[in-house]
Order: C-alpha cells, then sequence, then structure tokens
C-alpha cells in the first residue's frame, strides 16, 4: 500500500501521526501525505483537583469513521479530567442535531464539537451555545457563518480536485464516471464535488453520468448506486464523496463482483481491508483518524483561555496500491 501526498503543507495545530494505524498492509513503499503535520506538543494540561471538563462531540449520523473519531478523542482525553458526551442522530437529521445541541447547552457542558448536517440551519443553534459562554468548534463540515471558533479537517475543495486528479490518472484522461455523496446541505460535500468538478471540466475529458445524494443513509447509499450502475452499464469509475456512499459501495462490489474503479473517501479499517481485497481502488483520507485528538486539543486550548487557530488543518493522504 503506498501514500501519495495531497500537497497539504499548513498544519495550524499539531497533531501526531501515528503511521503505525496504516502499518502492515501492503508490499508498496510508504510515502506520507503528511507533510506539515509536526510531532504534537503535549496536551493543555489541567489543574489537578479541579472538576472535570464536560465536551460534547455531536456527528450527523452513526458511521464506523465516526467510531474510529470517538475512540481517538477518548485516547487523547484518557490522561486528562476531561468527560466526553458523544452523540449522533441515526441517521443524519438536522432536528435531532439541534435538539442534542440544545440538550448540550442546558446541561452547561464547556465545549461541543460538531459536524453540522447544515451549515446554514445550524447557525442560530451554534450562535446560541456561543453566547451562553460554550465555545463551539466543527469538523469535518464547517459553519463559517456562526460563532464558531474553529474549523477542524482538511480543505474539502481541494480534496475534491485531488479526488479528480487520482481518477485521471487512473483513467489517463478520458472515460466516464458516476458520483455518489451524502447530503446536499453539508458544506463540506458541497465543496468536495465543486472541486472535482472544476478539476474533471477544466483538465480531462472525464464525463460525470449521474450525480446522487444519499443524504446519510447506507440503504439509500447501496440502492442509488444499484440503480446507477443498471442505468450506466458501461461506467469506468465510482466516486465516492462522504463515508457512507464509500462503506455502501464496497457491500455492492462485493455483490455484483465488479471490477471497475471505485475510489473511496475517509480511511476505516473494512476500507482499507477492501482496499488490499480489490473492492477499492485508491482511497482518499483527510486524516480523520486524527480529528478526535484535535477535537481533544483545540477545545482543552480553548477551555485554558489560550487562543487557536481558525483554521486547524489536518491534511490531505491519497491511499492506493
Amino acid at each position: 500500500m503506498k501514500f501519495g501526498s495531497g500537497n497539504e503543507r499548513h498544519l495550524l495545530l499539531p497533531i501526531m501521526i501515528v503511521i503505525l494505524l496504516l502499518s502492515g498492509c501492503g508490499a508498496g513503499a510508504e510515502r506520507s501525505g503528511m507533510e506539515g503535520l509536526a510531532e504534537a506538543s503535549p496536551l493543555p494540561s489541567v489543574e489537578l483537583g479541579a472538576p472535570p471538563l464536560v465536551f460534547g462531540i455531536i456527528y450527523p449520523m452513526v458511521n464506523p469513521t465516526y467510531e474510529t473519531i470517538t475512540e481517538n478523542a477518548e485516547a487523547a482525553a484518557a490522561s486528562h479530567n476531561i468527560k466526553l458526551q458523544v452523540q449522533a442522530p441515526d441517521e443524519a437529521n438536522l432536528e435531532q442535531q439541534i435538539r442534542i445541541m440544545e440538550m448540550m447547552i442546558k446541561q452547561e457542558v464547556d465545549g461541543i464539537a460538531i459536524d453540522p448536517v447544515d451549515s446554514q440551519a445550524l447557525v442560530q443553534v451554534i450562535n446560541q451555545a456561543v453566547s451562553k459562554g460554550i465555545p463551539v468548534v466543527c469538523f469535518e463540515s464547517d459553519s463559517p457563518d456562526s460563532q464558531r471558533v474553529a474549523f477542524i479537517g482538511a480543505d474539502n475543495y481541494k480534496t475534491g480536485s485531488i479526488i479528480g486528479q487520482a481518477v485521471n490518472r487512473l483513467l489517463n484522461g478520458r472515460g466516464m464516471v458516476l458520483v455518489e455523496s451524502g447530503m446536499p446541505h453539508m458544506l463540506g460535500l458541497g465543496q468536495r464535488l465543486a472541486g472535482l468538478q472544476d478539476y474533471l471540466n477544466n483538465h480531462t475529458e472525464i464525463d460525470v453520468l449521474d450525480i446522487r445524494n444519499n443524504n446519510g443513509s447506507e440503504e439509500g447509499a447501496m440502492r442509488q448506486l444499484e440503480q446507477m450502475i443498471s442505468e450506466h452499464p458501461h461506467f469506468s469509475a465510482l466516486i465516492s464523496l462522504d463515508f457512507v456512499s464509500s462503506s455502501s459501495s464496497i457491500l455492492v462490489w462485493k455483490a455484483k463482483g465488479l471490477k471497475r474503479y471505485n475510489v473511496a473517501l475517509g480511511l476505516t479499517p473494512a476500507v482499507k481491508e477492501s482496499l488490499q481485497n480489490g473492492q477499492i481502488t485508491q482511497i482518499i483520507s483527510q486524516n480523520e483518524q486524527h480529528w478526535g485528538e484535535a477535537i481533544i486539543r483545540t477545545l482543552l486550548t480553548i477551555a485554558e483561555g489560550r487562543k487557536v487557530p481558525e483554521f486547524v488543518n489536518t491534511g490531505i493522504t491519497e491511499i492506493y496500491e
């Protein structure tokens, strides 16, 4: 398994990069895509004997990628006086995210990290939390019009462009692709799609045959993938722009025995295994396996009254056989 750089060179908040997560996954040479990521400095300390800090993490839905982020956050919080409240709707649901935010505001937690399903619709409740003295950070997808303190993740437009470059190399500049994405009102997903389309339109002769949005439903994603494949049987590659699409594509590839190119977004154990088994051709990762630590580091720094950068850039990595 090889690792290629997404040319990310600016880390605004250092994160420890644990390449061991990906070790033993192939005989290919490793080339880190984490250029610019420095070895982490110690997390800010919390005064002994003080009451625990309570941080909330709110996901768009239940998904294995978010479980990985939670594990990373728990590991980062383990040596500190921090309690985590982790919440997610069963499937992507704006109203449930708002209710979870309101619940955490009433509980007067010390900080909230949210991956907003709708950047505009959540502005009011994010601002409500900030007005109550509860700092809010966004991760994966941003809500820039809100009063959130920081955004943790990668440049989503650039991620889309890098996906386009990967597909261009696989298809030698020509072919027909299907695109599956998640929630249409999720800012980060729209930015990824724009980056992908701009690159393909400006630098290739690759045609996009169909674009579908699964709205955060794995069942919906599988149904849409099967429909697109049936309607466009001569497609050259599938591009997944969200975690749900990536995991769903593995099941469809296994069921149909497909040998087409399958470019996935996000790194989980299942996706990594599918790269080895041939269901996935290439993975574009925003180093989401380190977002949990970045969330804890950022909220803890804010709790200490210190400034944090507005953009905590975790970079982009390409993983391929």
